[in-house]
């Protein structure tokens, strides 16, 4: 257990910027399924709108850094693929 005031303010510190990255992080993940279902049913309107949501989400959480600048490179281009492909 830390025992000097600066370790236990880290722990305090420490589970609230947790809390809050998760929270980002659940953001991200919530507009790519937004895109996902709308590719799903095939809507190529809706999914372009929805990648258009999701491209500054994505790019938000890595100037946050909750994740990686080529993670968020690898799935909006994934997904863009995705979109383009729709009939």
């Amino acid at each position: 257990m830390a025992n000097t005031p600066q370790a236990k303010k880290r722990i305090r510190r420490n589970a609230k910027r947790a809390e809050i990255n998760g929270a980002r992080v659940g953001r991200i993940r919530t507009f790519i399924k937004a895109v996902e279902s709308a590719l799903a049913v095939g809507d190529k309107t809706v999914a372009a709108e929805a990648l258009k949501n999701a491209q500054p989400e994505l790019a938000r959480g890595v100037a946050r850094g909750v994740i990686h600048k080529n993670t968020a490179s690898r799935k909006f281009s994934r997904l863009t693929k995705r979109v383009s492909a729709l009939g």
